[in-house]
């Protein structure tokens, strides 16, 4: 018999469909659209601003990321002639093999992997970002995560 010794524990994880339904606004799906738009735009030349992707390494306190948004909303308004603002709002790190996984994979801090918990609080986040007017991006580490909060991000970049 094969006992596999590294499995303590474990839990249903909450799926895309029902998490978007619990947490959805048309107003942030809004900002998302019409960022998307201004992205291909920039990319295809058809419009000479920048895009510029601003925030911090990961988010860890969500209270900090919505604070640190409202204050980046207004640099967008004042500089949308030339840049397109879109704040990075990453939520897993990547390159970490020891340490903290990142606010989805483990919002307490504290290594208990509540990955229900996490994937809810990034998609509140992300949503009450948007719903602020101000497009959010995020990278994407695997085939499962984006499918709980990308239809909330303007710009995507692959880790």
């Amino acid at each position: 018999m094969i006992v596999d010794t590294r499995i303590a524990d474990m839990h249903t994880v909450i799926s895309p469909s029902v998490l978007s339904e619990e947490q959805t606004a048309d107003n942030a799906h809004a900002t998302v659209a019409e960022a998307r738009k201004a992205v291909q735009g920039i990319v295809h030349g058809q419009d000479d601003r920048l895009v510029v992707i601003v925030g911090p390494c990961s988010i860890h306190d969500t209270k900090g990321a919505l604070e640190y948004a409202r204050r980046l909303v207004k640099m967008k308004e004042k500089y949308s002639v030339d840049l397109l603002v879109v704040m990075r709002v990453y939520f897993e790190k990547p390159r970490t093999t020891i340490g903290w996984k990142g606010l989805i994979n483990d919002p307490d801090l504290d290594g208990s992997c509540n990955i229900n918990k996490g994937v809810k609080l990034a998609r509140g986040l992300l949503l009450q970002i948007n719903e602020l007017g101000l497009p959010c991006g995020c990278e994407f580490l695997d085939t499962i995560t984006p499918q709980y909060i990308a239809d909330l991000v303007a710009w995507g970049a692959i880790g």
